[in-house]
């Protein structure tokens, strides 16, 4: 026993490079894919650029729910870089090849990026609360410093937990193969490729997905079931309609955020499917990004005026 340990050891080989499989097996469709890709990203730029540009130029979006509003679109675009271009470089050039180094990096980036969102969405639901449910206090609470100071923590905070868990998935062995079914560097099909058992690995992320992804989103439904409660009571039709549009955008956000991603995470990695990864990552790191502009677009009011002002002025 002793003996086919030592062997079994011995024949573990150290992953020079990694394959991202992507979309492969669709051949044919390569270059559709290339174009809707490409659409894409032009759009999460664009109409995530718009919205922070508007929010630094139009004087009424001079609040703090719109100062945490733009640096949430700064992440979407930062989030998205990680992982479409390096789709795009794949798709342009079947070069699918990927360093341990570039892979830990992308996944490293992607994490950190994705906690900073997931306390960025909390923080915004602590500011809708002390706006709505206790105005008179909120220029104290919510004022200039302490909204840098609270951004800063949202961005940052979740930083040295998502650098210790890299550095933990990739000082493991991988024997099983070097390709990697996904179009990412993402936690559970690199898991798949690790030596023995990875049950250790699991339990630390199903730990870590708790304190940075529902532990906020728990924060954001006490906040928000507060905010309704108060909303009911407002005296006014008119009061209740605008509190409600400029909650509505941010629930909906939040919703599709921890929804995709919380399927994703939470399942056990013996239960995981390349096709549904493949489709539930699109989703939450490509699609709802795409979508976040419109959805403010169209339900938030100040939104949808400082849009009407600056198309006038143009």
């Amino acid at each position: 026993m002793k003996l086919e340990e030592v062997e079994a050891e011995d024949n573990v080989s150290t992953v020079v490079q990694f394959v991202l499989l992507g979309f492969s097996e669709l051949p044919n469709l390569q270059g559709f894919l290339s174009g809707l890709f490409s659409i894409i990203y032009m759009v999460v730029l664009i109409g995530n650029s718009l919205i922070v540009i508007i929010t630094r130029l139009d004087p009424a979006l001079h609040k703090p729910m719109y100062s945490f509003l733009a640096n949430f679109f700064i992440l979407e675009i930062c989030y998205v870089s990680v992982t479409l271009p390096r789709i795009l470089f794949s798709l342009w050039t079947q070069d699918r090849s990927i360093s341990p180094l570039s892979c830990a990096t992308q996944l490293c980036f992607f994490l950190v990026l994705g906690t900073a969102e997931s306390f960025l969405l909390a923080l915004m639901s602590y500011d809708r609360f002390v706006a709505i449910c206790n105005p008179l206090h909120y220029p104290l609470v919510m004022n200039p410093k302490k909204c840098h100071q609270l951004a800063t923590g949202a961005c940052l905070g979740g930083m040295p937990v998502q650098v210790g868990q890299t550095w933990q998935i990739f000082s493991l062995h991988f024997c099983h193969s070097n390709q990697i079914n996904h179009f990412f560097c993402d936690i559970p099909p690199i898991l798949k490729l690790a030596c023995g058992d990875t049950s250790v690995h699991e339990v630390s992320v199903y730990v870590v997905v708790i304190l940075v992804g529902a532990v906020p989103f728990m924060l954001i439904l006490v906040s928000y079931s507060k905010i309704i409660g108060t909303i009911l009571r407002l005296p006014t039709a008119q009061g209740r309609t605008t509190a409600f549009s400029t909650c509505s955008s941010h629930l909906l956000v939040v919703v599709l955020f921890f929804g995709s991603a919380s399927i994703t995470y939470f399942r056990p990695t013996s239960s995981h499917s390349a096709g549904t990864d493949k489709l539930l990552s699109l989703f939450y790191t490509i699609v709802t990004p795409m979508f976040n502009p419109v959805i403010y677009s169209l339900r938030n009011q100040d939104v949808v005026a400082a849009l009407r002002r600056l198309w006038l002025q143009t």
